[in-house]
């Protein structure tokens, strides 16, 4: 059975019409029709393809709690890739908040260098060889698949327009890539590299504070807003919150710390949740620890990255510091045996 599926634009104004199949979600559908919905990650965890469900009933498959919240599905909100109708419908995408738009490509590229970043992060850098351009915004991700493995999502650390890309990849218990990684990818072995993809990504326009919060690899997005901020010329104040276990997770602390001295409106924190040993460093909880240094988020604007439990339990420390729903962008890192288990996001493993 199919089900006619009205599409109009953002502004309500008639896009087109598509015929859904039993079974099929609608951003499937229009995607193959060749209409260029907004979308990014396809899997129900950036919420690139939100959209007001003007009248008709979907039925959702699991989705992140961080690409569509509670209050957002009780306005009539719903995920295009996770929605399949089960009767007639009229979809409309949510006007975006300064929306990155970038064509979507498929690069050839090579390793340049695999660098050793902590005891289970490695910095893997790629040079282009075919496939761009590749232009992106700071914050986004891309799929990346090395020979005879499956492709998985991993966020640009370096800022847009950089001679290389580089990526953070942390070791995954039972993680076949990260694994591969770690042990066996070598200096000038081939790399696919499609995407980008994200909506996590920086808002330039914004003119306000900036609150970056990273846990783990989390720490890959974040640079690279960091660095795309500061480049730009960004002069408000930075703040900058690295949630690890122990000293032996932290890392580019060299690297901040440099940022700082030549951009006194960067303020950078470390905090261990597990430390092994007495340490001069914060512990504690990440999220504690944002709530002790602030009382009143009210014009902020946060980027959050790295586990999904640190992104859900800060995220929650925000909202309730002030900081508006509209100006929290999480990106939340679900392993691959997470999202088997019934949960939805980007696959790190």
């Amino acid at each position: 059975m199919n089900y006619r599926v009205s599409l109009n634009k953002p502004g309500g104004e008639r896009w087109a019409g598509i015929d859904v199949s039993a079974g099929r979600t609608i951003l499937e559908t229009a995607l193959s029709e060749g209409i260029d919905y907004p979308h990014g990650c396809r899997s129900g965890n950036c919420g690139g393809c939100k959209s007001h469900l003007v009248s008709g009933d979907v039925e959702m498959a699991p989705y992140s709690p961080f690409a569509l919240t509670g209050e957002e599905r009780d306005r009539g909100l719903i995920l295009a890739c996770r929605s399949v109708p089960w009767s007639d419908c009229t979809v409309q995408p949510v006007e975006a908040d300064e929306e990155a738009v970038h064509a979507s490509r498929r690069l050839d590229c090579r390793v340049a260098g695999i660098d050793r970043a902590t005891h289970d992060i490695r910095i893997l850098s790629l040079d282009i060889e075919s496939g761009g351009p590749f232009d992106f915004t700071a914050g986004q991700y891309a799929a990346l698949a090395f020979e005879g493995l499956p492709a998985r999502d991993f966020s640009m650390a370096s800022p847009p327009g950089a001679a290389r890309l580089e990526f953070h990849v942390r070791l995954v218990s039972g993680g076949q890539v990260t694994r591969h990684v770690m042990n066996t990818l070598r200096i000038g072995d081939r790399v696919s590299v499609n995407g980008p993809m994200g909506t996590a990504h920086y808002r330039k326009s914004h003119r306000g504070p900036i609150l970056l919060v990273a846990g783990g690899s989390g720490l890959a997005p974040i640079k690279s807003i960091a660095e795309s901020a500061l480049a730009g010329g960004a002069g408000q104040d930075m703040f900058l919150y690295f949630g690890a276990r122990a000293e032996r997770d932290v890392y580019l602390e060299d690297r901040f710390s440099a940022l700082a001295a030549h951009h006194p409106n960067l303020r950078n924190v470390t905090v261990l949740s597990e430390p092994a040993a007495p340490t001069p460093r914060r512990t504690g909880w990440l999220a504690d620890a944002l709530a002790a240094d602030f009382d009143d988020l009210d014009g902020f604007k946060a980027y959050l990255a790295g586990p999904p439990a640190m992104v859900e339990s800060c995220t929650d420390r925000l909202l309730a510091l002030g900081l508006a729903r509209r100006d929290c962008h999480a990106d939340a890192f679900y392993t691959e045996a997470e999202k088997a288990s019934g949960k939805t996001g980007r696959g790190a493993a």
